[in-house]
């Protein structure tokens, strides 16, 4: 989990390294999408049509933003702009893609329908239908997170790390952190940016933390070419999902099952890669080496699938930024332009999308 304080003067980033380490970078596939876990269309009638394609024209914002930074940096992370192809499933059959490409074309968001034909004949792969869109990357999200801290830390950022907060008071004077070992630190502002779990404070049974499973197969894995264009996805439950990097693995991913602790179970981390394995090599009809990793982790969801990022109710200066599903990256971004413009003091247009408060029960 990680901190920011600022105090007016300066900013200071603490990553807080407390056992078990819940949602680490690390654990990331680094599927980088501007697509939100609910689709546009389904997303219209749970929110309202205006705000649903206000929420995926942002994250489609925020993935080029985040390309514009990698490159403006000069990260050497392995980023790559890509295609995405999402796949008829289980969840969302052909007529639900189509409906949801009218969707996203009439906010103003690229993407094809493409039927079984052209599925077939351009990826050899059986599905009734599939969307293909842009404005989506990939690149290793450890790379990128170290480079991100580098050139933070190049513009003035104190990093502290390791350091566990264990407790926190805001008052009108400033914000209040105690440390594990005793020490105290205070700033103006103060961000949770713990993605992954959620504040007791903003809880809600909106909420839940939910574990999946990843592997990754060695490098120079025999793999269809049009992979290297391409991130996939499924609207399946629980759906599938994959992509190869530039060294030739296929990072693959899902099974998720709602519960926050299975992920630690060394037997379903071998039965659920196993699953994972077998669907990867039924849908690209190929057949996969033993994985050189396997991994599990929990991850925070919300109804929506929208994050939640702003002040956290009855702690003045204080924000959070958490739940974001399987958009982490790309939430993230957002995140940052939301709570940055909140303490400068103009405020973003967006920023009513992804409130603490917006669903509290």
């Amino acid at each position: 989990m990680a901190h920011a304080l600022a105090d007016g003067r300066r900013s200071i980033l603490v990553v807080d390294r407390r056992e078990p380490v819940r949602g680490s970078t690390l654990a990331s596939t680094a599927m980088i999408q501007h697509e939100i876990d609910i689709p546009l269309h389904r997303l219209a009638g749970m929110i309202g049509e205006e705000k649903a394609r206000r929420a995926w024209r942002r994250s489609a914002r925020a993935v080029e933003q985040l390309t514009h930074i990698v490159s403006d940096t000069g990260i050497s992370c392995g980023f790559e702009r890509k295609k995405t192809l999402f796949l008829a499933g289980d969840a969302y059959g052909r007529r639900a893609l189509h409906t949801e490409v009218e969707a996203r074309h009439a906010a103003g968001i690229a993407a094809d329908f493409l039927a079984a034909a052209d599925l077939s004949s351009t990826f050899s792969i059986d599905r009734t239908a599939a969307i293909l869109s842009d404005i989506s990357a990939s690149g290793n999200p450890a790379q990128m997170a170290a480079g991100i801290l580098r050139a933070s830390a190049g513009q003035g950022v104190e990093i502290a790390s390791p350091l566990e907060i264990t407790d926190m008071r805001s008052t009108p004077q400033g914000v209040f952190l105690a440390t594990a070992t005793g020490a105290l630190l205070s700033a103006r502002h103060v961000v949770f940016c713990s993605g992954y779990e959620f504040l007791e404070a903003v809880a809600n049974k909106d909420h839940a933390i939910v574990s999946t499973w990843a592997l990754a197969t060695p490098p120079a894995t025999k793999l269809p070419d049009w992979l290297g264009d391409c991130i996939v996805w499924e609207g399946a439950d629980p759906y599938l999902y994959f992509r190869r990097t530039r060294d030739g693995r296929l990072i693959a991913g899902g099974e998720d099952e709602e519960s926050e602790d299975a992920y630690a179970s060394p037997r379903k981390l071998k039965s659920k890669t196993r699953t994972i394995r077998r669907k990867l090599e039924a849908l690209l009809d190929i057949s996969l080496p033993e994985p050189d990793h396997i991994w599990a982790a929990p991850f925070g969801t919300t109804r929506t699938g929208l994050p939640l990022i702003g002040r956290v109710p009855g702690h003045e200066n204080v924000f959070a930024v958490m739940g974001f599903g399987g958009n982490g990256i790309t939430f993230s971004q957002i995140a940052a332009e939301i709570v940055s413009a909140d303490i400068a003091g103009h405020g973003d247009a967006d920023a009513d999308l992804f409130a603490l408060t917006r669903g509290k029960t």
